[in-house]
């Protein structure tokens, strides 16, 4: 699988009604409790893997997958032994 370049996911979340992207880096280990973002998300992992639990499921995320999440969706994040990074498209409440 190829990934994009950052410019091409830009590019393609501005298109798309995005109003804000960038890339997200996190440490080995991390956990975050749930929560939730006054944003909607489209996000692109593209190093390292993560664990994302919405409702009780949680899905396995590594490079290539993506990811959405719906303004103020509870959710909670666990990233793996090495970190992870991911592109982040944010559509913010107007």
């Amino acid at each position: 699988m190829t990934l994009p370049t950052f410019e091409q996911f830009k590019n393609e979340a501005l298109a798309a009604g995005f109003d804000e992207v960038l890339e997200r880096r996190w440490a080995p280990e991390a956990v975050l409790e749930t929560h939730s973002h006054p944003f909607d998300v489209d996000a692109l992992v593209v190093q390292g893997d993560l664990w994302l639990t919405v409702a009780g499921v949680s899905r396995h995320l590594e490079p290539g997958h993506r990811f959405t999440l719906s303004s103020e969706q509870a959710h909670a994040e666990r990233y793996g032994p090495d970190g992870a990074t991911y592109w982040v498209a944010r559509r913010n409440s107007n």
